[in-house]
C-alpha cells in the first residue's frame, strides 16, 4: 500500500511571486502542443501548416482551455459550489478545469481560427487531434500532484493502492495516474500514428472523440465520481461519463459517414 506524498503544490517562488505545478503541467502542455505540432506539420507536409500558423492555434486553444475547461467545471460539475462562492471561479490556480468544458471550449476556438486563416474546421481538428493528449497527461500528473480527483476504494489489497490521508485511512486507485496513461499516453500513440498517414477528412477527429470518450469513460469507474449537475450517480453512471456518450456517438457517426463517402462540411 502506498501513501499519496502529499507535494506542496507550489514549485517555487521568485518573490511574491509562487508558481505552482498545476500551473505548470499547463506551461508543458502547451510547450508539447508546439513541439509535436512542428513535427507533425513537417512529417504531412501537405496539410498545409507552418510554425506561425502552429503558435497562432495555441494562442486560440489556450483562450478556449481555459475559458471553457473554468465555465465546464462551473456549470457541469459543481454550479451550487459557485453560486455559493462566485469569486472562486477565477481561481484557476487552485485547479478545476473540466475537460468536457475545456474541449468546447476549444472547438469554439478553433472554429473562430479556422475562418479568420481560411481553413476549415475540420481541417483544423484533424490536425490538433494528435496533439492535444500529452497535455491531457499533463494535466492529470497535475491533478494527481495537486492531490485531488483521488479514485475510488479499492475492492481488494492491491500493491498501488494509494491512501489519501486527507480523504480517509482507505486503499484507492490512483486514478489520476490512470487517466494520464490512458488518455494522455496511450490516446497520444494511436492518434500519433493513425495521422501519419492520409485519411479521410475528419477520420483523425473521430478517432480522437471515440477513443477519449471511451477512455475516459472506463476510467470513471476508478474514479470517484463528481457531484455534476446530474447528480453524483444517475443510472449508475457519472455526470463525466454521461458527457462522454455523445463524443463516442459523435465519433462513430462521422466514421459512419466517412464510410459512406459524404463528403465534409466545414
Amino acid at each position: 500500500m502506498l501513501i499519496h506524498p502529499q507535494f506542496d503544490p507550489i514549485a517555487f517562488s521568485l518573490g511574491p511571486l509562487s508558481v505552482r505545478w498545476y500551473g505548470l503541467m499547463y506551461l508543458v502542455s502547451f510547450v508539447l502542443f508546439v513541439a509535436l505540432g512542428r513535427v507533425h506539420a513537417r512529417r504531412r507536409p501537405e496539410l498545409g501548416w507552418n510554425a506561425q500558423a502552429i503558435d497562432d492555434l495555441l494562442f486560440y486553444g489556450v483562450l478556449g482551455v481555459i475559458i471553457g475547461g473554468r465555465l465546464g467545471e462551473v456549470i457541469f460539475f459543481q454550479p451550487g459550489y459557485y453560486l455559493a462562492n462566485p469569486g472562486e471561479i477565477l481561481a484557476v490556480w487552485k485547479g478545476g478545469m473540466s475537460f468536457h468544458g475545456g474541449f468546447l471550449g476549444v472547438l469554439v476556438a478553433m472554429l473562430v481560427y479556422g475562418r479568420k486563416h481560411g481553413k476549415g474546421f475540420w481541417q483544423v481538428t484533424d490536425f490538433i487531434a494528435p496533439l492535444v493528449p500529452t497535455g491531457l497527461a499533463a494535466g492529470r500528473i497535475g491533478n494527481f500532484i495537486n492531490g485531488e480527483l483521488w479514485g475510488r476504494p479499492m475492492d481488494g489489497d492491491w500493491a498501488w493502492g494509494m491512501v489519501f490521508p486527507w480523504v480517509d485511512a482507505l486503499p484507492r486507485h490512483p486514478s489520476q495516474l490512470y487517466q494520464a496513461a490512458g488518455e494522455g499516453l496511450l490516446l497520444f500513440v494511436i492518434l500519433w500514428l493513425y495521422a501519419a498517414k492520409p485519411r479521410p477528412m475528419r477520420a483523425v477527429s473521430a478517432v480522437f472523440l471515440i477513443g477519449y470518450g471511451s477512455l475516459r469513460f472506463m476510467a470513471e469507474f476508478f474514479r470517484t465520481p463528481d457531484p455534476g449537475i446530474f447528480g453524483t450517480l444517475t443510472l449508475g453512471i457519472s455526470t463525466a461519463q454521461w458527457l462522454c456518450l455523445p463524443m463516442i456517438a459523435l465519433g462513430a457517426g462521422l466514421l459512419i459517414h466517412i464510410r459512406a463517402g459524404k463528403p465534409a462540411q466545414s
